[in-house]
């Protein structure tokens, strides 16, 4: 059923409001990217100074004792989107996560942040947790944080779980984001003699006043805290790097649907001007020959 003028209007109308809201989306995703930037770039510096502030606790203990066993369950943090119009963003999160998970023993639970993961990792043999809403802005974050932690905690004290893994994308230049994987837990060997071999930035060697144990407490739980913060705040940056992307490709195709429309709208417009001069030209050669031929019968009555 070919188009006509009137509907081909109404494509054209409705394509352009789409793209007015393409573009506000678009312009959204660009403001939040900005934010979630500049808060993982101010994480940097305080992830370094609690860092720094483990070491001072291990520089002075003992770092070849035995440390948690790596045993038990596996429970896995995965951060995901609400929202759609993000590309492959969840579903490349999804396949990264089971393809690392089945590379160790054991059971896995995962606590998905954000619906659209959580469906996906739902259609895996993968135990399902607690799945979290993901936050919206900056000063969501922090509550979020914390709601993670208190179920980590509750889970490895009412089951077997022994080591908590992390994933995210983080922000890449070259492709947009690329997914990673973090062993957040347990703090084993390796990790407190990493940590002892920091340089520390001064000549002024540190010194752990009062009780040693609650100050390193006190790191542990910072740590633990700004080792998600960071995850939540790159994914979020990731998520609205994808959307702006989603939104370009989208407001390209548009534009060319928009063009596509534009031409079969002239082109309609013009065969329809075309039809109606070739009417009139028909008209007047058809009134000509009747004129002729009433002047040819009047001369010869004559």
């Amino acid at each position: 059923m070919s188009d006509t003028a009137a509907s081909l209007r109404r494509k054209i109308t409705s394509a352009g409001e789409l793209e007015s809201v393409v573009s506000t989306m678009k312009a959204m995703a660009a403001s939040s990217i900005g934010q979630y930037e500049n808060a993982v770039r101010s994480l940097d510096d305080y992830y370094r100074t609690v860092q720094l502030g483990l070491a001072a606790c291990f520089r002075h203990s003992d770092t070849t004792r035995g440390g948690p066993r790596e045993s038990g369950a596996i429970g896995a943090v995965v951060f995901g989107s609400d929202q759609g119009l993000v590309g492959q963003f969840n579903d490349a999160m999804a396949d990264f996560v089971v393809e690392t998970l089945a590379k160790l023993p054991g059971k896995k639970t995962v606590w998905a942040v954000g619906e659209r993961i959580q469906s996906r990792l739902a259609d895996t043999d993968m135990q399902q947790g607690a799945h979290f809403a993901v936050p919206n802005s900056i000063s969501a974050i922090t509550p979020l944080v914390g709601l993670i932690l208190i179920e980590i905690e509750k889970s490895r004290e009412q089951t077997d779980i022994g080591q908590i893994y992390l994933f995210h994308h983080r922000p890449h230049a070259g492709a947009i984001y690329t997914p990673i994987s973090q062993r957040l837990l347990p703090l084993d060997d390796a990790w407190r003699r990493d940590l002892a071999a920091i340089e520390w930035p001064t000549n002024n060697l540190p010194e752990v006043m009062d009780d040693r144990a609650k100050t390193l407490l006190a790191l542990v739980r910072e740590y633990l805290f700004v080792s998600l913060f960071r995850a939540c705040a790159e994914s979020l940056a990731s998520e609205n790097a994808s959307r702006l992307a989603a939104m370009q490709r989208a407001e390209k195709n548009i534009d060319e649907l928009q063009e596509d429309l534009k031409q079969n709208f002239h082109r309609l417009r013009q065969n329809s001007i075309d039809e109606e001069l070739f009417d009139v030209v028909s008209g007047f050669e058809a009134l000509t020959t009747l004129r002729h031929r009433s002047g040819e019968a009047t001369g010869l009555k004559g």
